[in-house]
């Protein structure tokens, strides 16, 4: 049986998912642990330990390098809170656009003004408008999961769509909207925008994507939005933007002192992906990429090794292998099988930088013999028998 702990409130509709092969554990010998925001930074990891499945996407909270070393496979859900976001990038469109949130708080302060509140409602409207999206020009840039359902989202408010992902999935490809259309740079996209919204991955090539050099391309009077990291987008950069009114308004769902002290920009808690049926898909997304890779050995969804699927074993046995990237790993694996007298019957060996996962389906039976000396080869930090184990 699979001992699972849980560091946050997992939603049961997740939980659920779970076979009688699993238990919810509080042990310190788990095989798998499903985690929200917990920080998981200095914890310790425990031998047993096999997968983390993070229910979200984010996985800052998790020592990703230190977790490979081990041989434990890190999930996230990508998608999973997609149409979430989607929904409150559209919220963002129109708030940044329409000056909402400044005129309701005006409203509150005519309490107490009584039969004058509608003409002073009438004199006092003029100093909230603002544009309407349709006919206006949103650049996307990063088409995953949220850009996509931002993008098709937007074109159906009548606004023309930019898209600019030079990483884009098939199968973000097949699910954008054919009147979206595509940008063949970061320069394209920012000169021709009204409204820019920021969806891809914080990593080195991305910090500070928005910048003085970056802004200084774009359109007087862009508004801006960012849902995605905060580290995307350099604060002095647009504090600056937005006291020459070079960025008419910034919307951001990561506040800090520095956010919170400009002018022009609404700063939102982080709400993102803050809806109950998030936290179930994230939830149920999760479980099921835990435990198809303690049961089957399958990777789908891992930001430190790569995706493999050879769906169910079929044959006697099924061996998984955490390694390095490194030449000779799959000749070391099948000279080790062979001296043992194993058939293999199918074999998957994918990698990811300087991680590789190797699954094999062997005719005949798995020993401790067998598994020591796999365990020898230079370069495994885990090998798991998932069927045919025998003693």
């Amino acid at each position: 049986m699979f001992k699972i702990k849980t560091l946050n409130d997992i939603a049961p509709e997740g939980l659920e998912l779970l076979n009688a092969n699993y238990a919810i554990s509080t042990s310190e010998d788990p095989d798998g642990i499903l985690v929200r925001s917990a920080n998981l930074l200095e914890l310790p990891f425990e031998p047993s330990l096999k997968a983390i499945a993070r229910a979200g996407v984010g996985v800052n909270n998790i020592p990703i390098e230190r977790a490979a070393q081990a041989g434990i496979v890190v999930f996230n859900t990508p998608g999973a809170n997609a149409n979430a976001v989607k929904e409150i990038v559209l919220a963002a469109l129109l708030i940044s656009s329409r000056e909402i949130p400044s005129s309701i708080e005006w409203t509150k302060t005519l309490l107490d003004k009584g039969k004058d509140i509608p003409k002073l409602v009438e004199a006092g409207k003029s100093n909230f408008t603002g544009p309407e999206l349709k006919g206006k020009t949103l650049g996307v840039i990063g088409l995953g999961a949220v850009g996509v359902l931002v993008a098709n989202a937007a074109n159906s408010l009548g606004m023309t769509v930019l898209g600019y992902d030079p990483y884009i999935s098939v199968d973000s490809a097949w699910g954008l909207s054919r009147s979206v259309k595509r940008s063949l740079s970061y320069d394209e996209i920012f000169a021709a925008s009204d409204y820019l919204t920021l969806h891809v991955p914080f990593v080195d090539e991305t910090k500070n994507l928005i910048n003085e050099k970056t802004i200084a391309k774009m359109k007087t009077g862009v508004r801006i939005l960012n849902f995605a990291r905060g580290e995307l987008i350099n604060d002095s950069a647009i504090s600056e933007a937005l006291d020459q009114g070079k960025v008419a308004k910034y919307v951001t769902d990561f506040p800090n002192e520095d956010v919170l002290k400009m002018k022009n920009t609404i700063a939102i808690p982080h709400l993102g992906a803050s809806t109950p049926e998030s936290e179930v898909n994230c939830a149920m997304m999760a479980v099921r990429e835990i435990s198809d890779y303690l049961d089957n050995g399958n990777i789908k969804n891992s930001v430190n090794y790569p995706d493999c699927d050879m769906g169910l074993c079929h044959s006697d046995a099924r061996i998984a292998f955490n390694h390095q990237n490194i030449p000779g790993m799959v000749s070391a694996i099948t000279t080790v099988l062979g001296e043992h007298k194993l058939n293999i019957a199918s074999m998957q060996n994918m990698s990811k930088k300087t991680w590789a996962y190797t699954l094999v389906d062997v005719d005949g039976l798995i020993s401790d013999e067998i598994v020591e000396n796999l365990n020898k080869i230079t370069g495994v930090v885990k090998v798991r028998v998932l069927k045919g184990f025998v003693n």
